[in-house]
């Protein structure tokens, strides 16, 4: 569809529509662009603010707390050992997923990402996630458990979406072959658990320096 009122149009009603399904996010940080996908892309490139694409609106990312950035580099650390060597690759935070829902495209720049399929990674975004984790915070929580799910499962790739507190031991993860049915971990001495990539975490390695209190 070209740029042009008709596209502005189109881009209006696609908006009430994610409204009215509760997928907008009522937040400041937001800008309307009639720009394509390339011009994300090289925006991105050349900005130091960087911003989710959803359909063609922007969203701004706030900064990460001391925890949650302890907590992504645990995650990407522990799972860098354990799957080096093999086919799965793992990127954080700055490195974007691509989909494509409904004939729309949608940038999302998960916490963690780990894909283990050659095909689909480009320069700065990879298309086929096989894992994703979100730290959990104030502003992002809402939207991470429901927007985010909801169009992450859609991709036929993906096997685990897995949540992670960040103010308190609480990991949630839900699984494809469990019908994406969320599983509730929070014993301090128990293990996140990844079929799709034959590993376990344990919950004291994602919060090893965090400074939560114990039990």
């Amino acid at each position: 569809m070209p740029f042009g009122p008709g596209r502005r149009w189109y881009r209006a009603g696609l908006h009430r529509f994610r409204r009215a399904l509760g997928f907008v996010r009522m937040d400041s940080a937001i800008r309307q662009s009639t720009a394509g996908v390339a011009e994300y892309l090289a925006s991105e490139e050349r900005g130091e603010v960087r911003h989710e694409y959803l359909g063609g609106v922007l969203h701004a990312m706030a900064g990460a707390s001391a925890a949650h950035n302890a907590i992504v580099l645990n995650i990407g650390a522990e799972l860098r050992a354990k799957l080096r060597g093999g086919p799965c690759r793992v990127f954080v935070s700055d490195f974007k997923v691509h989909l494509q829902i409904a004939g729309e495209n949608f940038f999302y720049y998960p916490d963690v990402v780990i894909t283990c399929h050659e095909r689909g990674i480009e320069k700065y975004f990879l298309r086929f996630p096989t894992v994703v984790f979100e730290v959990l915070s104030e502003t992002t929580e809402a939207i991470d458990r429901r927007e985010k799910l909801t169009n992450y499962r859609q991709t036929t790739t993906l096997e685990e979406y897995v949540l992670v507190a960040q103010d308190r031991r609480e990991v949630i993860v839900h699984r494809r072959p469990d019908g994406w049915a969320p599983q509730v971990i929070t014993a301090p001495e128990a293990e996140l658990k990844l079929p799709s990539l034959q590993v376990a975490l344990p919950l004291t390695r994602i919060y090893e320096d965090v400074g939560l209190p114990r039990g």
